[in-house]
């Protein structure tokens, strides 16, 4: 079950769709929509929401979450064509950035404010004008205030993989 309507999608405001914004969350971190959303570090999933919501760079870029839980997020990103390089084929700091976005609501999902501390990617295939990119992140593991989280970018209409993605990230206190 996903933490927004039946397609998962969450709103550009980062509030969840038809279903509503409430929820409870299982041991997984997936989100019910029958009661209020609350998980073990206190509304994880909430957080990365409103972040989400805040986060102006992805939204203007023409990205969508799809799936937001506990430890795991999917975005999608559409290629336009002032995201085309000379080659024709999708610049890959905008590949870059939309595996970027999905692993930051992986990270933050989790409630506490964390950051990139680095990230490592590798572009396998070309994205091109008209496809639909699909960033999964998964974190792998989180161990005090450091994480490790892949992201697996994929065009949509055949699955090809665009890109593997591998961030570090650091979890900071939050600015008062």
């Amino acid at each position: 079950m996903t933490p927004a309507d039946a397609s998962g999608a969450i709103d550009a405001s980062g509030a969840a769709g038809a279903a509503g914004a409430s929820g409870t969350v299982d041991a997984s971190g997936t989100v019910d929509a029958s009661g209020p959303v609350v998980d073990e570090v206190g509304d994880g999933v909430a957080f990365a929401r409103q972040m989400w919501a805040d986060d102006e760079a992805s939204r203007r870029l023409g990205m969508e979450a799809v799936l937001l839980e506990r430890d795991h997020a999917v975005v999608r990103m559409p290629v336009r064509d002032d995201m085309v390089n000379g080659h024709d084929i999708c610049h890959g700091g905008f590949i870059f950035t939309l595996a970027d976005s999905a692993f930051a609501l992986a990270c933050n999902s989790r409630g506490a404010l964390t950051v990139a501390a680095g990230a490592d990617v590798t572009f396998t295939t070309p994205g091109r004008l008209g496809d639909v990119l699909v960033a999964d992140a998964r974190v792998r593991t989180a161990y005090g205030r450091s994480g490790l989280t892949d992201v697996t970018v994929t065009r949509a209409d055949d699955g090809a993989v665009v890109a593997e993605f591998r961030g570090r990230s650091r979890s900071v206190a939050r600015p008062r």
